[in-house]
């Protein structure tokens, strides 16, 4: 009998099939906030378009994208911007009104 405590692989980003579904679980990290859960969400994102893909686009390192997203320094917000736009994706502000926050 396995115990109940530990932990077993599971990939993410098997769920994450359409890009519906990849914009709102964005979307979901983002209204949030944690900063932490942001940077596994786009860490997810990343690691499902191609991270080599996205140090192409964006002209930053691979090492550095996956250093940004997976340790405890902030990244800052460009490199966060240039990585969310290397996912075809964009930021958009919206009054806090009309989201249902719960």
């Amino acid at each position: 009998m396995k115990d109940n405590n530990e932990l077993f692989d599971y990939d993410p980003s098997i769920i994450l099939d359409t890009e519906e579904k990849m914009i709102a679980y964005l979307n979901a990290e983002l209204i949030e906030g944690d900063p932490h859960y942001i940077k596994v969400a786009l860490q997810i994102l990343a690691n499902k378009y191609n991270i080599r893909d996205i140090a192409e686009k964006t002209g930053i390192p691979e090492e550095t994208i996956k250093a940004a997203l997976s340790s405890d320094i902030d990244p800052g917000f460009t490199v966060i911007e240039k990585i969310i736009k290397a996912l075809d994706m964009c930021l958009t502000v919206v009054p806090t009104k009309n989201i249902a926050l719960e």
